[in-house]
């Protein structure tokens, strides 16, 4: 089960992710407390983007989609 699920869709790239500062403490699996759930959520897709997994690659677009940019003058 992904208890972040709820905020993968609002991530950027890098695992960066815009949270409040409302204080209502949740811990992680691992019992670590986070001030609040979306800054857990946060704290875990930075460590999946720095591994190069999970979060960042699945909203990676495809090399076979991306279109190449002409600046003009």
């Amino acid at each position: 089960q992904d208890d972040c699920s709820e905020f993968r869709s609002q991530f950027e790239a890098g695992g960066r992710l815009s949270c409040t500062r409302e204080n209502a403490p949740v811990r992680d699996a691992s019992g670590k407390q986070h001030t609040n759930k979306c800054l857990m959520c946060a704290e875990k897709f930075k460590k999946e983007a720095q591994r190069g997994g999970g979060t960042l690659q699945r909203n990676r677009v495809p090399a076979s989609e991306r279109t190449n940019q002409v600046r003009c003058s």
